[in-house]
């Protein structure tokens, strides 16, 4: 019997399991994730039991002195290993919201090696530990989403930023971390609230997906009410083509170099600490006041 496939295009499916959803307060992000299926809520704002979703409250344990005895790492590693290894009816994981998540991860790096950023690790080992662990938690969800057919989603806060006087609305997740973030993401998607009005728009994709493909009926559903989920890309001429690859090429380079700038801003916490601390060394000692004699009367 041969292996080969009969030489004969098939139809194929695709469905899409892994997204970015990012709005402001009471912008309906929240309302929108708990309408996909069977959702489980990773929360970190310590709010777990106010929520009618099914919820595991996400943080560090720790002992009586403060410290941390049981990462919420290691906590996310071992909601994760159920998900995979057990029987469950989830069919949903929302990580809400992501930027704390990355925060946790980074308060275990910093009060382990006992210091107060981890750009206070030498030879930039601190940013390569917080990398390493945000990029395997993120591969690891990736793998649950393919192997079980879980759908992932990230929940972000939303930012605004002034650019050549127009603002512009971006999740609050820091770039290099949205890089990584977005780049394993199918869906990018922006929730706002425009007076009484609640709308939800792609702000990127992985590719043009056709409702039709869709195996996951549910999830076909929830990208109806999504504009721009199903629009196709249209062919460029070649000289606005190459115009979109300049402004990319400069986008690029901007974002680059908000990267430096945020790495740079947490490294220099602590040095602005250090150089504060040798001012006060520094400082002469206070002379003592002079004594005064105690008046007698005669």
């Amino acid at each position: 019997m041969s292996i080969l496939p009969v030489n004969k295009k098939k139809v194929a499916k695709e469905t899409p399991r892994n997204f970015v959803i990012y709005g402001g307060t009471m912008h309906g992000k929240t309302y929108f994730t708990d309408e996909f299926p069977n959702p489980l809520n990773l929360n970190t704002d310590g709010n777990a039991e106010m929520i009618e979703t099914p919820s595991v409250n996400i943080s560090h344990k720790r002992d009586k002195q403060g410290k941390i005895v049981k990462g919420a790492s290691d906590l996310l590693s071992e909601i994760i290993v159920e998900l995979e290894g057990t029987a469950h009816t989830f069919e949903t994981i929302i990580i809400d919201v992501i930027d704390d998540v990355i925060t946790l991860f980074e308060q275990e790096i910093t009060e382990e090696a006992g210091v107060k950023s981890v750009g206070d690790i030498g030879y930039g080992k601190g940013h390569s530990m917080i990398e390493m662990m945000v990029r395997v938690f993120i591969m690891r969800l990736k793998e649950l989403s393919m192997k079980k057919k879980v759908n992932i989603i990230y929940v972000s806060r939303l930012t605004t930023i002034e650019e050549n006087d127009v603002q512009k609305f971006m999740p609050s997740l820091k770039l290099k971390w949205m890089n990584i973030v977005n780049g394993n993401s199918d869906y990018t998607i922006f929730c706002r609230k425009i007076g009484k009005k609640y709308l939800r728009q792609v702000e990127s994709k992985r590719k043009n997906y056709t409702r039709d493909k869709i195996e996951d009926e549910k999830i076909a559903s929830l990208l109806d009410t999504v504009i721009g989920a199903f629009e196709k890309s249209k062919s460029t001429p070649v000289n606005e083509a190459k115009q979109i690859v300049e402004q990319e090429e400069k986008q690029k380079e901007v974002e680059q170099e908000v990267v430096k700038q945020e790495v740079a801003k947490e490294d220099s916490i602590p040095q602005q600490e250090q150089e504060k601390q040798q001012e006060e060394q520094n400082k002469p000692a206070p002379k003592p006041a002079p004594r005064r004699r105690p008046v007698t009367t005669k």
